[in-house]
């Protein structure tokens, strides 16, 4: 099998954001939100187009930088397309099916929650396999933002029980 290049990675990585902003944005649309529910979707949205920029930034740097991959990259390679194959959300057009035939408002947080899982691991897979300090800084940042995203979820969940 034929390990992606940083450069792939980078792009299913603004992909992977790309369609959480679609799901979010399509979210806040429904008929059936109340004002806090859709405070907390736009939020998320903003926040997936914010990483979309990180992410963007760091491809742009690519072209001027090694980003010095792990020795064990093909493992790591291996991981992430199994990841890929096997998100929620393969591409905008499905992310924006899954928030507009939620049943109701707990099966958005259920579709939100299991993206943001998603991307957790992606993102975790993506930082195992580099060791250029400026990289994984800001993956860190990313990844701590997004387990943010999941608890926020998680309790706002426990809310609408």
């Amino acid at each position: 099998m034929a390990a992606y290049s940083v450069n792939e990675i980078i792009e299913m990585a603004v992909q992977i954001e790309r369609n959480g902003y679609a799901f979010y944005d399509e979210a806040a649309k429904r008929k059936d939100l109340d004002d806090d529910s859709r405070k907390l979707i736009t939020w998320l949205r903003d926040a997936e187009l914010d990483h979309e920029k990180t992410f963007l930034r760091l491809r742009d740097e690519v072209d001027n930088m090694v980003l010095e991959l792990s020795t064990d990259w093909d493992m790591v390679a291996a991981y992430l397309k199994t990841i890929v194959e096997s998100r929620i959300f393969n591409n905008e057009d499905s992310a924006i099916r899954k928030a507009a035939e939620a049943k109701d408002l707990m099966g958005v947080i259920d579709n939100a929650i299991t993206f943001e899982k998603d991307t957790l691991l992606y993102f975790h897979a993506i930082s195992d396999g580099i060791s250029n300090d400026k990289a994984k800084t800001a993956l860190r940042r990313i990844i701590n933002e997004e387990v943010s995203h999941i608890l926020k979820l998680n309790d706002f969940k426990k809310s609408l029980s």
